[in-house]
């Protein structure tokens, strides 16, 4: 059976969704407070999957996923990293990719901790929620996104400009970008909500286990989930499905 463990903290609101999600893909699903790891009651080693969801971790005090991310880094890093290391999988929604970047995991997880990329505030000055259109890198390694070309689901945050340092942009691995209607990937506001370079919406490191978004694909994982589904009917899966699908198959298979 695959095992999945969802972090939470303080401020986590997306777990049980995430939990949920992971549950409706095949896989056992655990959902652990932070501290549980930090003094060893559960062990990373024990799960083939880790999450971390949406949320606004420790109020988003000094930044948002600041205070998850230094707790990640200083005292959990070195079992990110064997977690990794053994195969795991790695996924970061929403607050869990800022988290991510501002724990050094993304793009690299075995950068020297020099944070060469972040989530900002948006462009906008106001928390942006609504649901937007992306596009899939089919060229990406993501394990996540296999076979997928595009999705519809919901952002909600307010610091979720996704930033990189110019030299550095070129070989950031992009997963998916925010477009408009027709695809047009340069589309500016409010079909990119944040302002993010390049419409960036979510990227990978260079194994495409680890995957963080901002936005929400455990929102729509179901077609009734879709904001007009009596319009337009009801597909059996939403949209944002199949990459907990894919992150399960991903681990059976191997």
């Amino acid at each position: 059976m695959v095992k999945t463990i969802v972090l939470r903290a303080p401020g986590t609101n997306c777990d049980a969704e995430t939990v949920f999600a992971f549950e409706q893909a095949g896989s056992e699903v655990d959902l652990v407070h932070v501290n549980r790891i930090i003094s060893h009651e559960r062990k990373l080693a024990d799960y083939q999957i880790l999450v971390i969801p949406g949320g606004f971790t420790y109020g988003d005090d000094i930044a948002a996923g600041k205070v998850l991310a230094n707790e990640l880094r200083l005292k959990l890093g070195e079992d990110i990293r064997r977690f990794f290391e053994a195969g795991g999988l790695i996924l970061g929604i929403c607050n869990g990719f800022q988290v991510l970047v501002k724990a050094g995991f993304l793009p690299d997880p075995r950068s020297d901790g020099h944070l060469q990329v972040t989530l900002a505030a948006n462009d906008s000055g106001k928390f942006e929620c609504r649901w937007v259109n992306l596009a899939v890198n089919k060229e990406s390694p993501c394990v996540f996104t296999n076979g997928m070309e595009s999705m519809y689901v919901p952002v909600a945050h307010g610091e979720g400009k996704f930033v990189a340092a110019p030299e550095i942009l070129p070989d950031i691995n992009v997963v998916v970008r925010y477009t408009d209607e027709q695809g047009d990937a340069g589309a500016g506001y409010p079909h990119n909500p944040n302002g993010s370079v390049g419409n960036i919406a979510g990227i990978c490191d260079s194994s495409g286990r680890i995957f963080a978004l901002m936005p929400h694909p455990e929102r729509h994982i179901r077609g009734t989930q879709h904001p007009q589904w009596t319009r337009l009917g009801a597909k059996q899966y939403g949209d944002g499905f199949p990459i907990f699908r894919n992150a399960v198959r991903w681990v059976q298979q191997s």
